[in-house]
């Protein structure tokens, strides 16, 4: 995964001298750089180096515009976070359009302005940044959502868990537990996993068994070793032992 401000340029161009010119000046602005003569160097290069996240590209170069190998790389990247900049010696409107419709985030004229095209570079690394952390909120979202729907599945057990004195609302548990030991406690399905636990059976394995997510199981398995006072899977393993449960 790309860490935040981490950016390296792919530059494409099949005039030798604007590719030196490029590569020197971003180079020392802490930029760097890898240089390609032509549109297929640059879509192998591209695919081999992930840190890749900015593509500056001349629009006319033999074999394959600069709008056709963006569009290239747009189908080809997945899920990668990159922007790019297309570089042209002629204003044609219609370019310009196609280019934007192709996915190129900016267009710069030549010759070029160093200090203009320093700045387009800048604002996209921004863009590129506003890109990382919405993917990281994202991310963070849906993994909000898991253990908003695990906790959600432990609360409802939780309230289904028989006090002393009160029937049992669900399956019952076996008739051999004493009513006073930590284990009569636990809910029907709590005790299910404490089951499963003393099978020896591990929490992805317990998920499956029981359609539960694996944040589910670890969630019950604390609660389990919470209100059983145990230390450990084994100890909760031991207690269980002695009794031959279904």
């Amino acid at each position: 995964m790309e860490s935040r401000g981490s950016y390296k340029l792919l530059i494409v161009d099949n005039e030798p001298l604007i590719l030196e010119e490029l590569e020197e000046f971003l180079s020392d602005h802490s930029l760097p750089c890898v240089t390609c003569s032509s549109p297929q160097e640059a879509i192998q290069r591209f695919h081999e180096d992930s840190e890749i996240n900015i593509v500056l590209s001349d629009l006319y170069m033999p074999g394959m515009t600069g709008i056709e190998m963006i569009a290239h790389l747009r189908a080809s990247a997945d899920k990668r976070i990159f922007e790019t900049i297309l570089l042209s010696g002629q204003s044609d409107k219609q370019d310009i359009i196609l280019a934007l419709q192709n996915g190129v985030s900016d267009y710069l004229s030549k010759p070029l302005d160093l200090d203009a095209t320093l700045a387009s570079i800048r604002r996209l690394c921004e863009v590129i940044e506003q890109r990382r952390e919405a993917v990281g909120l994202d991310t963070i979202f849906k993994r909000l959502q898991s253990i908003s729907s695990s906790l959600e599945e432990v609360y409802q057990d939780i309230s289904q868990v028989r006090k002393p004195g009160q029937p049992p609302e669900h399956a019952p548990r076996p008739a051999n537990i004493d009513e006073a030991s930590p284990l009569a406690k636990l809910s029907p399905r709590q005790f299910e996993v404490a089951r499963l636990i003393a099978k020896g059976l591990s929490n992805y394995q317990i998920s499956h068994e029981l359609s539960l997510s694996e944040n589910t199981v670890k969630l019950y398995v604390s609660q389990i070793l919470r209100i059983t006072r145990l230390q450990n899977r084994t100890q909760l393993a031991l207690a269980l032992a002695p009794r031959e449960y279904p």
